[in-house]
């Protein structure tokens, strides 16, 4: 069986509390539920160092839902993320060239589900603040990390507008069919 890791990557705060992160996040779980192996991750709850990379290590696909916070994910994710990207467990040795060949983690596919407060026409437009830049463009720097571990990136999923304009029965129809690029799953 197919063994799936979703992570919350999601960080309370006042002006922001998540429900639309825990709406997406719950959704992904259940879509996978049926036909594969599901753990999860909820960092807002804390987590364990080698837990957390035992999870990985175990995982044949990592699932990150998120917002975006200031352009990355929130403290607390990139923390997670500097804590379990360990040498020896998901890296190691030296390469001919940096950070090619290094990753232990080849066998392994990873996939971000993200929300926005920009809109999407503020992506990809060289007059836009992202300067021509699309969402995987400004997240360049997280799919170094994985690279480096040798995992696989899929396509990013991204909600855009969503606390000016949020449109949840949208949302989850498109990530059902981003998730469907990649995984057998019937909508529930």
């Amino acid at each position: 069986m197919t063994n799936i890791l979703v992570i919350n990557g999601h960080e309370y705060y006042r002006h922001s509390k998540g429900s639309l992160n825990q709406t997406l996040f719950d959704y992904i779980v259940r879509q996978l539920n049926e036909n594969y192996a599901v753990k999860t991750s909820v960092l807002q709850e804390g987590f364990k160092k080698e837990k957390e990379q035992r999870k990985v290590l175990w995982a044949d696909y990592v699932i990150y839902q998120t917002p975006i916070y200031n352009y990355s994910v929130p403290a607390l994710f990139k923390k997670y993320l500097d804590e379990t990207h360990e040498y020896g467990v998901y890296f190691q040795g030296k390469a001919k060239e940096y950070g090619i060949g290094v990753g232990l983690l080849n066998d392994t596919k990873y996939l971000f589900s993200t929300t926005w407060n920009a809109p999407v026409d503020s992506f990809g437009r060289e007059d836009s603040f992202f300067e021509g830049r699309t969402a995987d463009e400004v997240l360049f720097h997280l799919h170094l990390s994985h690279k480096y571990a040798g995992m696989e990136r899929l396509k990013t999923f991204s909600c855009f507008d969503v606390k000016k304009n949020p449109d949840i029965e949208k949302y989850k129809k498109d990530l059902y069919n981003h998730l469907k690029l990649y995984f057998s799953i019937n909508n529930k």
